[in-house]
């Protein structure tokens, strides 16, 4: 199994429809040891069972706003497994009146939540937890289409993935000097509570399926796989990218 006696965290499972659930599936089935982070005290009773279902490690709370709460969640993962080879992180947040309307209407305070909360915490993350990454780890973060492209209403989370997607870059810089990998998932569009936040959102997946060689929407299933790949030895010579999952809808012109 590719993932046999690997130890991965995940960051950003809320329920059994969310990426970073498909994600965790997905290296769960192929060996994996789990540890699934949330993000507040209210989703600790919808976390735990869904840890029970995935035969987690455990579960630990992490605000990944606060630099004090990383660093406790770092130290007590150090304390059960020592080290970590996988660490996903799929978090994201824009207030709803910033995803939709005008981007030239967001506010000083929704753009700094939005690149806060959806690009600065893996920085954050991959900090506090690199004294922990054993040789040949692989961090994985997701991305989106509207990164470089313009989505309509999804405005200021389109900027924080753009900075997500740069940090990528310079992030494997800095961890590939001990062996790390780390690398974006830029995923198509899936029926997510947060993708469900989005204005128009049902059209955009009429569009990639009418568009993309493909032909279809992508579920969690094909996100899960290209994940395997990226966590797994497989990608060892992979770092630094931006790897499409959607149906190929990216190659796409007028």
């Amino acid at each position: 199994m590719l993932m046999s006696g690997k130890k991965a965290l995940v960051f950003g499972v809320v329920n059994e429809r969310s990426i970073a659930y498909g994600i965790a599936k997905a290296l769960r089935d192929q060996g994996a040891n789990l540890a699934l982070g949330y993000a507040a005290e209210p989703i600790r009773k919808r976390i735990e069972p869904i840890a029970a279902s995935l035969g987690a490690d455990f579960v630990f709370q992490c605000n990944v706003s606060t630099d004090e709460e990383i660093g406790k969640a770092a130290e007590l993962v150090r304390e059960k497994w020592g080290t970590v080879d996988c660490m996903v992180h799929s978090i994201a947040y824009a207030n709803r009146e910033d995803l939709a309307g005008r981007f030239i209407d967001t506010s000083r305070e929704g753009f700094r939540i939005a690149l806060d909360v959806s690009a600065y915490s893996l920085v954050a993350l991959c900090r506090a937890f690199e004294p922990f990454f054993s040789p040949g780890a692989s961090v994985i973060t997701m991305s989106y289409y509207g990164s470089g492209r313009v989505v309509a209403n999804y405005n200021a989370m389109g900027v924080a993935k753009s900075a997500l997607e740069a940090s990528v870059r310079y992030l494997a810089v800095d961890l590939g000097k001990s062996g790390v990998r780390i690398n974006a998932i830029s995923a198509g569009p899936v029926r997510t509570m947060a993708a469900s936040a989005i204005s128009g959102f049902r059209s955009i997946l009429e569009t990639i399926e009418k568009r993309s060689p493909l032909g279809r929407n992508i579920g969690l299933e094909d996100i899960g796989r290209c994940a395997l790949y990226l966590a797994s030895d497989l990608s060892s010579g992979t770092t630094g990218e931006v790897v499409f999952v959607d149906s190929g809808y990216n190659i796409m012109g007028v």
